[in-house]
């Protein structure tokens, strides 16, 4: 994961509050926490005439608030939710939780809550340092409320041995005997983080995040859900919105998870859209004088540094004693620089990697997660493979799918996408697999995508807001970039609009790019 930077404060420009936003699997550093000790919890029936969620019951007890550690002012809490939602009489685990509250009480609508991307990123962290993401209107209006999902951060994390996760199979299969030994590896790695993790690991699944979220919703006193998610949160409104459609008030889905697709499609649409981006990248270049690369030709740049990356020769810039593989570049880092889009400092990035060294700089490929003072990591990885049913039965239909991506992404063969499917290879099947969406709200869902997203294509976008037909309206960003809310005046405040005011976009709606992208 490439770094991110801190938000700036509330009175930053609107492109300056931005801040990218996990994929599908930008999980490759995870959150310190601690691991919630099991206790049965006081139960009682859910308020306001609700139905239980499949015959549970909303823990009855409230969020004890207190201030969130450091600078802030944010409120921190937990709250006890059943580790089996099958079984809520069974054992819980505290959900770590973190709000701000409305700044113009008087004007306050009620609670917003955020869904955070991943699977892995703490909505925690998010309110604690992040709260610029949401526009001054959002923070006036609303008590924003987020969570570390189970098995993220402090939430009872899916924890598993270091050591196990640092001999992680290489990642670009090449014969039958590798996809044995992965399918292999990934079946220990799931007994040894199901022993590390406990109860939580078979449950750290999207549908019981939803039903955490109804507990949470009831236990703040709201009556229905106002929502709004980014990336891989998309995929916890759409559950919810599911489960739950007459307690949704409002919900956006922003860079939009398409949870119907299976193997083939997931991972071709998943390489268009990274070549989508790079494709706009290489545009902006060309006709972008500032551009690092300008002048020269992008793509026959790029092709020499990932055929030097393939000789060992590309020097990992965090990491000297280590090289960048072909499967780093175009899987983690050129997207990641996608996602904002910075593509100035792509440009600059690939002209500094271009530059010749004297030779191969190290036998160690970069990714070794060897990381000998601490026994365990965390893995959110693992909740990805509790949420899609992505087989490959062997070598030969995984050596095509691979062939496949590359004649999509000629530029970017290898789709952040290939990381899940390598991880889940072997996985029993999950409970909730890929359907199309059913979903009857009282109110349309509101949907967000930009034309260029490196991540969630704007397809997959389309694709959803046809499953939800007149449940829900899709809004274009007519420029670049992954998780876009701020993008410009015009993405935020028709956001803002519908989740204050519920004022729904006419369908069709789109926003035009900001003037200057990627700078």
């Amino acid at each position: 994961m490439l770094p991110r930077s801190k938000p700036p404060g509330p009175g930053a420009a609107p492109r300056a509050t931005r801040r990218r936003t996990s994929g599908v699997v930008a999980v490759l550093a995870g959150v310190a926490a601690t691991v919630a000790t099991l206790a049965p919890p006081a139960l009682a029936a859910p308020p306001d005439g609700a139905t239980p969620a499949r015959g549970g019951t909303v823990p009855a007890t409230a969020v004890d608030w207190h201030p969130c550690p450091g600078e802030n002012d944010a409120q921190c809490g937990t709250l006890s939710v059943p580790v089996d939602w099958d079984h809520p009489g069974g054992p819980t685990f505290e959900l770590a939780l973190a709000r701000t509250v409305a700044t113009d009480p008087a004007a306050r609508v009620g609670t917003l809550f955020f869904g955070p991307g991943g699977p892995g990123d703490s909505g925690v962290e998010r309110i604690v340092d992040g709260i610029g993401r949401f526009g001054p209107e959002l923070r006036e209006r609303f008590d924003i409320v987020s969570f570390d999902p189970r098995g993220v951060g402090r939430s009872s994390p899916v924890r598993c041995s270091a050591e196990l996760l640092a001999r992680r199979p290489a990642p670009v299969l090449t014969s039958q005997a590798d996809f044995d030994a992965t399918v292999a590896y990934n079946r220990q790695l799931r007994a040894d983080c199901r022993v590390r993790t406990g109860p939580v690991f078979d449950h750290a699944d999207t549908s019981s995040m939803a039903r955490d979220v109804d507990a949470v919703r009831a236990a703040l006193g709201e009556p229905k859900l106002t929502y709004h998610g980014s990336s891989y949160g998309t995929l916890l409104g759409q559950r919810y919105a599911e489960l739950f459609p007459h307690r949704v008030r409002a919900m956006v889905l922003e860079s939009v998870m398409d949870h119907s697709l299976g193997t083939r499609d997931f991972l071709n649409t998943s390489t268009a859209a990274a070549q989508d981006s790079f494709d706009a990248f290489v545009d902006w270049c060309d006709r972008t004088e500032s551009c690092a690369l300008h002048g020269r030709d992008v793509r026959a740049t790029w092709a020499e540094l990932l055929a030097r990356a393939g000789r060992g020769e590309v020097p990992d810039p965090k990491n000297p004693a280590a090289t960048l593989t072909p499967y780093a570049l175009s899987g983690f880092l050129a997207p990641r620089a996608l996602y904002d889009p910075d593509y100035a400092d792509l440009a600059q990035t690939i002209a500094a990697l271009s530059a010749p060294t004297s030779g191969p700089a190290s036998t160690a490929p970069t990714g070794d997660r060897t990381r000998a003072e601490q026994p365990t990591r965390v893995n959110p990885l693992a909740i990805a493979c509790r949420d899609w049913h992505l087989p490959i039965r062997d070598y030969r239909e995984y050596a095509a799918q691979v062939r496949e991506m590359a004649r999509i992404g000629t530029d970017l063969p290898y789709p952040q996408a290939l990381a899940v499917v390598e991880s889940c290879l072997g996985s029993p099947p999950v409970e909730h697999p890929q359907h199309r969406l059913r979903v009857d709200t009282d109110r349309p869902l509101l949907l967000l995508n930009s034309v260029h997203d490196p991540a969630t294509g704007h397809d997959w976008a389309t694709g959803v807001a046809r499953q939800l037909g007149r449940h829900g309206v899709l809004l274009t960003y007519e420029g670049a970039g992954h998780g876009v809310y701020s993008a410009t005046a015009c993405t935020r405040s028709t956001v803002d609009r519908y989740l204050v005011d519920l004022v729904v976009p006419a369908r069709g709606a789109s926003c035009p790019a900001a003037a200057e992208p990627g700078v």
